[in-house]
Formats: structure tokens, sequence, C-alpha cells
């Protein structure tokens, strides 16, 4: 059996030691690190499981299925802790995922690939496409912030309106974004499917065992998500006193723990990308899941928000708006001319890094 199957298969021991560890009142110490690190193979199983069954699905419902499936473990956790009333953690994280996408997973998949290969190319126009959906994004996510700072706004309707608007603007964006690739520019598109293996193929043209494969992936893609809800509870019940008692910030925790968490699987997925020269994919990859975090996962957690009885709206700490935006530059920068190397990938890491440290020492 392969490591990369072997290692998540180990890991969920870790699901069962979560749920005696609740059951029978082991502490919340214990229940904070065994959800924790169940979460890890169960979010791997479901990014491996979304990943298969978009494959066997074809280009357009596969696209789907990536766009709804592809963040499904950050979705699942911010949607508990909102429930839980964490707002302040909710927001920090989807901060914190846009910058694990731009600059750790970026980071690490350039350096990976440039220590193997001198250089590295891959189609530009995916990340200038992407970069400048980005770029839109994050405008109109800084938008309410810079307003509510810059006018003294502190009445709570309009700054619920303000950010109602701006999620409806960004979910329609969204929309656009899977027009253009999952129709009228498709093609650019292609290379999705490139890490995958060219299926059997039977007398009647069609991939054998597809309908098998298929129903067992789409099973443990279910099951997966149900697992990864079901553990962030736990996680959620206890990560605000935990990380209280260790020192720790919600605007760190929420910024930083959160997105390792659950972007295991997506660290190893780059790495294995970029060793084996698959930069089209690594690139579109991660400006893609920070698109999708940012066009359609903040603004879903607004308008849920409102539906529980757990307001969240878009004013974010300026310090987050600003870091967002130095990513977002830096990996515009970087991406631009279609060409990565090892340098490339230790910028991007570097500034993370000297980022993560700023939130580290941030008083709120």
């Amino acid at each position: 059996m392969p490591i990369k199957t072997l290692i998540p298969l180990i890991l969920l021991i870790f699901v069962p030691l979560s749920i005696a560890a609740d059951l029978l009142h082991w502490g919340e110490t214990a229940i904070f690190f065994t959800s924790a690190l169940a979460i890890v193979p169960l979010s791997i199983w479901l990014s491996t499981a979304t990943e298969k069954v978009a494959v066997f699905t074809g280009p357009s419902i596969g696209g789907l299925v990536n766009a709804i499936f592809g963040n499904a473990t950050e979705l699942i956790i911010s949607l508990v802790a909102l429930k839980e009333g964490l707002t302040d953690i909710v927001k920090a994280s989807i901060t914190g995922t846009l910058l694990s996408d731009l600059l750790l997973l970026m980071g690490i998949a350039m350096l990976a690939g440039g220590i193997r290969y001198k250089e590295q190319k891959f189609q530009p126009i995916l990340a200038q496409v992407n970069g400048s959906s980005m770029t839109l994004a994050v405008t109109a996510i800084a938008l309410p912030t810079l307003v509510i700072n810059t006018s003294n706004v502190v009445d709570a309707v309009a700054i619920r309106n303000l950010s109602l608007v701006a999620a409806t603007v960004l979910i329609i964006v969204y929309g656009l974004t899977l027009v253009f690739s999952l129709g009228t520019h498709s093609y650019l598109y292609d290379i999705g499917l490139a890490n995958e293996e060219p299926a059997e193929i039977s007398l009647d043209g069609k991939p054998t065992n597809q309908r098998s494969k298929l129903f067992f992936w789409v099973a443990v893609l279910l099951a997966s998500t149900v697992a990864v809800a079901f553990e962030s509870d736990l996680f959620v019940d206890v990560v605000d006193t935990e990380t209280e008692r260790i020192g720790l910030t919600p605007l760190f925790t929420g910024v930083i723990l959160l997105p390792f968490i659950s972007d295991v699987a997506a660290f190893v997925m780059m790495v294995r990308l970029s060793i084996k020269n698959k930069m089209d994919l690594t690139v579109a990859t991660a400006t893609g899941d920070s698109l999708l975090v940012a066009l359609f996962v903040a603004p879903v957690l607004v308008f849920v928000g409102q539906l529980i009885g757990q307001p969240i709206d878009l004013n974010f700490n300026p310090f987050q708006v600003i870091a967002v935006a130095i990513a977002v530059a830096i990996t515009n920068l970087i991406t631009f001319n279609g060409r990565s190397n090892w340098l490339d990938g230790s910028l991007l890491l570097a500034t993370y890094i000297v980022l993560g440290v700023a939130f580290y020492y941030h008083p709120a």
C-alpha cells in the first residue's frame, strides 16, 4: 500500500479516540488534540474523493464538484464555529485560508519543485485571470472595512447592509468565474485532469468499472463530509478555551491554526504535483482555492449568519485586509511571467512567516 494512502488510514485512529475523549470525559485538552488530529486524515480523504469524483464525472460536473467540495473542510469548520458564535475566529479563518493558499501552499510547491527542477513553467493566463478575480475579491472585501474605518460608521444596520451587498456581488462574480472556467473558456482549464492516469477503455469506448469506482468515491466523499462535520463540532466546542489557555488569541487561532489543520491535504497534493512538474495544475489549484474562499465561502457565511441568528459582517480587522492585499500583490507579481523557481517559493514562504509572526504578536 502506498505511503500516501497508508498514513491517512493510520491517522483515522484519532476519530474513535476523539469520540472516546468526549464520551469518557478525558478533558478538553484531550478532545482538542484528538479532534484536531482526526480532522487531518478526514480532510485528506475528502480532498482525494473530490478529485476522483471530478475526474470520473468529466470537466463540467467535475468542476462543480470541485467548486462545492474544494474547501469543504474549511467551510464546515467555519459554519460550526459560526453556530457557536465565534465570529472573530470565523473572520480570521477566512483571512488565514487566503494567506495559506496564496503564500504557504504556493510557496511550498514552488520551493519543492524548484529544488528538483531549475525552472518550472506554467500558463500565465491562468494566473492572470485568477489574479484579476482575486484582486476584485479583495477590493470588495476591503471596502466595508475602509468605509467603516474612514467614516466612523457604527450603525450595525448600515454595516450589515453594506456586507450583504458586498457578499451578493462576490457570489455573482463567483458564478461568472464558473461560467468562464466551465463554459466559455473551459479549454484554459483542461489541465485540471492532467494528474490522473488514463482510464482503461472497454469495447464500447467507456472506461471499465467507472460506475462502481464513482459510487465508491461518492460514498467516501459523503462519509468524509459527515465525519468532518462531527469532528469539527468536537473541535470548535473546546478551541476557544484551549487556545486561550495556551496563550493564543482568536486572531492567531483563526489565521494560522485552523487553516493549517484543514489544509494538510492541500500541502501533500501541492508538493506531489510540483515534484511531478505539473505547475499548471499547482498554480490553478492554489489560486482557484483562494478564489473559492473569497468569492463564495466568505459571502455564504455572511448570509448563513443572518439566517441562524449569528450575524457576521465583512468588517475585518484592518490588519487582516492589509495582509491579504500584500499576499495577493506578491502572488500576482511572482506568477505574472509564468515561470517559477525555488527562490520564488522561498519569498512566498518568507512573507507568510513574517505575517504569521505579526499575527501572533497582534493584540486583537
